[in-house]
């Protein structure tokens, strides 16, 4: 039945392993190692799927062990948990007194512990298999016990009377007490009720009549338009059109020009808050609790953040899940109440349970630090990329090869595509990068003139003459109305003659669940074949960032006809600045994804622009 049972260390040093056949699970193994417990994003289920075979396995934080038994997917075994975890007792039993050290060099003769924990869980399944009920015989039956005298009805007693289901209730009304109507006197009646129904009364009409007339009144008059108090013609255009160059710019210059050199180099990082500083306030909570004397309830005190749902743990023991789950439940909600997704919040949990779980606690450790520990490590893993992105280098590469770095923004409405381009644009053109904007929004009314607006206020932060006459930042737009695949395509061959470095591509937002918007999307990203597709999303959704980026994905992939469709690299989180302390979003998007957070929008001008940090994410949870 099991193909393959083995015990390694988290590192991937095989100490015993147990083969039934001749192939080999090597690729399975290292797939498990790799996908589930280094990255901790399936280890609630302890089960894994590769081909047609599956893998069952147990975590041991004590030793640092797994367990793990392969079978084939078809098969299933109701076993598995009782004999990993009979297995694991055993074999702690056996070697876990052997240094760590000195049991990565040792051999194990570990075969006949194995073979009987095996037996004992396959015979304590056989057992708890029921047989199949059998049937009565007659002689079981009740009706065997009827006898004839029984049968035989006695006319002397009285029936019950049956009651028809189908009859209402209710009683008939009561008729007066005079003689019965006939039917000639019925349809007489009936007649009469229908006249005085179709025909209307005389008092009735009187009154329509007879209506008060107000005075002042004439004849309706027809339905007249608005007058608006700052309304205006088609004249006032001109003056009210500010995507046009003015003398403007040059204010705008004088104000604005100390962002000028402010981003050069690399994103600065997010500002982290000094762990001293939450962790004085727990202290500070704590004291309040020791020095509190009073017989009144308590207060709800915020200072001890998520770490204060783990006092009650104390040192000197070995953790158990029974220890942590109430803790667990109330960490569960506080990172809902952070914009955690639900369904992230929950796996979150469970990978600070399986870190926790089985680790010897001294007398003076804390459970604090080691949650802290625990989630920083799990926190580390989703938010490290799957890949590097350095637009800077890769820019400068594609320009060595001759062609522009291309990237698109995608996104669904409102989120601030358009703002945000415009900041990673002033952070190109402060790294000596010239740029072109490619207005591929041509179905939102405003979104040509709002680019050509932000061209003509980064050109004037960075006028040619600064730049050996070079203009920084230009703009390819068409109209509205046009394909949107068709400008991008255009945009990024005049970039090509032109010589230009950088092409940003806006797109118009759509939903997730637009079929012929995502369509177009994809045939956008498709034909151009981008460096760089940047999903653009809000820090304040938390459920709703799970099904925009599950669905944007997914139809990417759904409508491309390429073996390796181009789906989202990495991720723009706007409006960082209004959430205070509730960054889940941040967690959401990447774990879903596995794409990392590349820019990160923190407030007003081009230069509120930063890059992820995980201590400022871990320490904005703790709050």
């Amino acid at each position: 039945m099991l193909d393959f049972v083995v015990i390694f260390t988290k590192g991937g040093v095989v100490l015993w392993n147990s083969q039934t056949s001749g192939i080999n699970f090597s690729s399975c193994i290292n797939s498990l190692i790799r996908g589930v417990i280094l990255e901790e994003r399936n280890t609630d289920s302890k089960y894994f799927e590769e081909d047609h075979l599956a893998v069952q396995f147990k975590l041991d934080n004590e030793l640092d062990l797994v367990y793990a038994a392969v079978f084939q997917k078809v098969i299933k075994l109701s076993y598995l948990d009782a004999f990993l975890s009979d297995m694991q007792f055993a074999f702690k039993e056996k070697f876990g007194s052997i240094p760590a050290l000195e049991r990565l060099g040792s051999e194990y003769d570990f075969e006949g512990e194995f073979r009987s924990v095996l037996t004992a869980a396959e015979e304590a399944s056989s057992k708890q298999v029921k047989a199949p009920k059998a049937m009565r015989s007659y002689n079981e039956s009740q009706k065997s016990k009827k006898t004839v005298a029984s049968m035989i009805q006695d006319d002397k007693k009285p029936v019950e009377k049956r009651v028809n289901i189908q009859e209402s209730p209710t009683q008939p009304k009561s008729r007066p007490s005079s003689s019965p109507l006939t039917t000639d006197d019925i349809i007489q009646e009936n007649r009469r009720k229908l006249r005085e129904k179709l025909t209307p009364t005389k008092k009735s009409a009187d009154s329509k009549l007879s209506a008060p007339v107000k005075q002042g009144a004439t004849e309706k008059a027809g339905k007249k338009p608005r007058v608006w108090d700052l309304g205006g013609n088609s004249k006032d255009a001109v003056l009210l059109d500010r995507s046009k160059d003015s003398p403007e710019d040059v204010q705008y210059q004088s104000v604005n020009n100390e962002l000028v050199g402010t981003m050069h180099g690399v994103i600065p990082d997010l500002d982290v808050e000094d762990e001293e500083d939450v962790d004085s306030a727990e202290d500070s909570s704590e004291e309040d609790d020791m020095n509190s004397h009073s017989l009144a309830p308590k207060k709800d005190r915020r200072g001890g953040g998520l770490l204060s749902y783990f006092r009650g743990i104390v040192g000197g023991k070995t953790i158990v899940l029974a220890d942590l789950k109430p803790a667990l439940e109330k960490m569960r909600d506080h990172l809902i109440s952070k914009n955690v997704a639900s369904e992230i919040a929950v796996k979150l949990c469970e990978s600070v349970a399986t870190s926790l779980e089985g680790k010897q606690m001294g007398t003076f450790d804390s459970i604090a630090s080691l949650v802290r520990e625990a989630l920083t490590q799990s926190l580390v893993r989703i938010l490290s990329p799957k890949r590097r992105i350095d637009i800077i280098r890769d820019a400068l590469e594609s320009n060595r090869g001759g062609k522009p770095y291309t990237i698109i923004f995608c996104g669904v409405n409102g989120v601030g595509k358009s703002t945000n381009l415009a900041k990673i644009c002033f952070w190109l053109i402060e790294n000596d990068f010239n740029v072109l904007i490619a207005a591929c929004d041509t179905f939102r009314a405003g979104a040509v003139e709002q680019l050509r607006t932000h061209t003509r206020h980064l050109n004037a932060l960075h006028p040619a003459a600064n730049h050996n006459n070079r203009t920084m930042v230009q703009l390819y737009e068409k109209g509205y109305g046009k394909d949107a695949a068709g400008i991008a395509l255009e945009a990024i061959k005049f970039a090509h003659d032109t010589k230009v470095d950088v092409v940003l591509v806006d797109t118009a937002g759509r939903m997730q669940d637009n079929e012929p918007l995502m369509r177009s999307l994809s045939k956008l990203i498709k034909v151009n074949n981008p460096d760089l597709v940047l999903f653009v999303g809000e820090a304040l959704v938390g459920n709703e960032a799970v099904d925009q980026l599950v669905k944007f994905n997914q139809s990417l992939a759904d409508y491309s006809s390429n073996e390796t469709p181009h789906i989202i690299d990495g991720i723009v989180l706007t409006k960082f600045d209004t959430i205070d302390d509730k960054v889940g979003a941040a967690i959401s998007m990447t774990y879903i994804t596995g794409q990392p957070i590349v820019f990160v929008g923190t407030g007003q001008t081009y230069a509120d622009l930063k890059a992820i940090n995980v201590n400022a994410v871990v320490n904005s949870l703790m709050k």
